[in-house]
């Protein structure tokens, strides 16, 4: 089977080289790290990292089970494209001699559901919110006006599933508590 897209949902505790024992672990695998997002969780105290990787099936659930050995690590998921929602945010920065030529801006921003965040003599900042191949259309289409800047982030997404991490966390709690006992 060949490489297939999977986003990692790394649940940790925020400590200091986590993010470097996780880039480890794929680099001895030659594993690219297409996206990466860090955030605070729904959970107090917990980190979530939102990784973007390309490789087998087998090959990512050998990468999670020892990414999750890691002493930080609470808890990894494992998400293929249709168990998840998920978005990116770009920021564009135009000459707005150019982009002003001709009304275009208001058949960008319409046409590619993007938003002004700000207008200047110099320059015209735009956001888009979409998937990679939405925000790589409006870069092309942007091109010829003059793209100043362009910055694009990481990954964000949600699962579908219902079940998260907060039930895994009280599940573990309960096996704990009954081991004590």
């Amino acid at each position: 089977m060949g490489n297939q897209e999977y986003t990692l949902s790394i649940f940790s505790e925020n400590h200091i080289g986590i993010l470097n024992q996780i880039t480890i672990i794929l680099t001895r695998r030659q594993i690219n790290i297409e996206s990466i997002t860090a955030s605070e969780s729904a959970v107090g105290g917990v980190h979530l990292l939102t990784l973007v990787i390309k490789t087998t099936p087998e090959m990512v659930r050998k990468v999670a089970k020892q990414i999750g050995k890691l002493i930080d690590v609470l808890k990894v998921f494992v998400h293929t494209i249709d168990q998840i929602i998920y978005q990116e945010i770009a920021l564009f920065k135009v000459s707005t001699r150019k982009l002003m030529s001709g009304n275009s801006i208001d058949q960008f921003v319409r046409k590619h559901s993007a938003r002004v965040l700000e207008v200047s003599p110099e320059y015209i900042v735009l956001e888009k919110t979409g998937h990679k191949d939405e925000i790589n259309e409006l870069f092309s289409n942007l091109e010829p006006y003059g793209l100043l800047q362009f910055a694009r982030s990481g990954r964000v997404a949600v699962t579908r599933q219902v079940k998260e991490l907060t039930s895994y966390l009280k599940e573990m709690d309960e096996a704990t508590r009954v081991k004590e006992e």
